[in-house]
């Protein structure tokens, strides 16, 4: 059965803190407050039953979900997430944090989000083609270029792609290179994709730094996750001048209070999966990395990681949000007390749906851009995006958080004023 619990959802839950960030913002929407129970209410939720005949010769049984929680403004876009823990509700949410990401950005989509409950690495390669393909089957009612439009996200990465996009296509009969980003290159991919969300939150957290004076050259860093995302905007920080001075993923916690050497780290995690074991900083306990003194700390693993307990141990100037909604209501609410910055998820990873609506426009013109050009594109529009935001906040005297709200939710119900209601 289904996990039903989004119904009644605690507050620092995925579903209960996307609420209450709506709750926070009503009061800035002024007439088209009257349409935003709409944004409380995800548009369409499919929930898919994917059986598989495994290694052994037995037959297994996952659960997927595809939501799709606005089109108002375009076809449904978000990533899709392999993880034992995935839930109903967490895609809910997933899925409402891209529309309001696409929408603070000013990309032409509503949100969409999914999921399947297993852990890929218990799978071979063979088994994980099979789930991804009867997966892609199964929720190709509601997917398509110009419906709704998959992308990597935890545990996805290419190759998934690449299955998604040539089970959709075996299904219509014809190549549909847009049905998917985040694609291989030779799949109709786009130059920059891989790196592009971690991209993203370096050149957002610049432009954070700059407008709060605090120095790049020297700056003490942390990061939680170090796998694309994390990884990337650690190597753009360190290089220009930045110092990475603890790191946590799934294998354990490291520091080293002069800043790691980033290629020698980068080298070992690719060798040994984690940043365990690496000799080049000092193992610590886990929790302990919540006590670090930094200028930037980066969340870049999973959702609801600061809560209000640590943060309320937290030394830094910015908090820099590289994950999707890891930091709780509470945990929020504890940060604005005591003047630490909050750079809201959906404008700091925003680089990633950024880059994979550049690939969906090439693949639809079948015109490729140079990852220079790509780079270029991509810095103009997330720092266009966070100029706006940033006017915002400060004009309505809000956070960030609330003031990316306030753009993205008031162009999602603009939208939806002047489509109007149908029939």
């Amino acid at each position: 059965m289904p996990n039903l619990s989004f119904v009644t959802p605690s507050r620092n839950s995925p579903w209960g803190t996307y609420l209450s960030q709506i709750d926070a913002v009503e009061p800035y929407l002024g007439s088209l407050a009257r349409w935003v129970e709409t944004l409380r209410r995800p548009k369409r939720a499919l929930i898919v039953d994917i059986p598989i005949e495994l290694d052994n010769g037995t037959i297994a049984h996952y659960e997927g979900y595809r939501v799709q929680h606005s089109l108002t403004r375009g076809p449904g876009k978000g990533g899709v997430r392999y993880h034992p823990d995935v839930t109903l509700e967490e895609v809910m949410a997933l899925s409402a944090w891209m529309t309001i990401k696409n929408a603070a950005v000013n990309l032409p989509y509503g949100g969409a989000k999914g999921g399947i409950r297993l852990d890929p690495k218990t799978l071979s390669m063979k088994e994980l083609e099979k789930v991804t393909r009867r997966y892609t089957s199964e929720i190709g009612i509601i997917i398509g270029p110009q419906q709704d439009i998959p992308a990597p996200d935890v545990n996805t990465n290419g190759q998934i792609m690449a299955w998604m996009m040539d089970t959709y296509s075996m299904n219509v009969g014809a190549t549909a290179t847009g049905v998917v980003t985040g694609k291989p290159i030779p799949l109709g991919g786009s130059l920059g994709r891989v790196a592009a969300t971690g991209r993203g939150v370096f050149v957002i957290g610049r432009e954070a730094m700059r407008r709060l004076n605090v120095a790049m050259e020297g700056a003490r860093v942390a990061v939680q996750g170090f796998g694309n995302v994390g990884s990337i905007a650690a190597k753009l920080f360190a290089a220009n001048g930045a110092k990475i001075v603890a790191v946590q993923d799934h294998s354990g916690t490291i520091q080293n209070e002069q800043g790691f050497d980033m290629q020698n780290l980068l080298d070992h995690v690719a060798l040994a999966g984690g940043v365990a074991g690496f000799k080049g900083g000092d193992a610590i306990a886990n929790e302990n990395f919540w006590d670090i003194k930094t200028d930037v700390l980066i969340p870049a693993a999973l959702e609801g990681q600061i809560t209000a307990e640590r943060a309320q141990r937290l030394h830094t100037r910015i908090v820099l949000e590289g994950a999707n909604g890891p930091t709780t209501p509470d945990g929020d609410a504890v940060l604005a007390d005591r003047g630490i910055t909050v750079v809201p998820d959906v404008i700091a990873n925003a680089g990633g749906v950024t880059v994979s609506y550049f690939e969906w426009v090439q693949d639809f013109s079948s015109f490729f851009w140079t990852e220079d050009e790509i780079n270029v594109r991509l810095d103009k529009i997330i720092t266009g995006a966070f100029k706006g935001i940033w006017e915002t906040a400060e004009q309505h005297r809000i956070s960030l958080r609330t003031a990316a709200f306030t753009v993205a939710c008031t162009r999602v119900l603009q939208a939806r004023e002047e489509r109007g209601l149908y029939p």
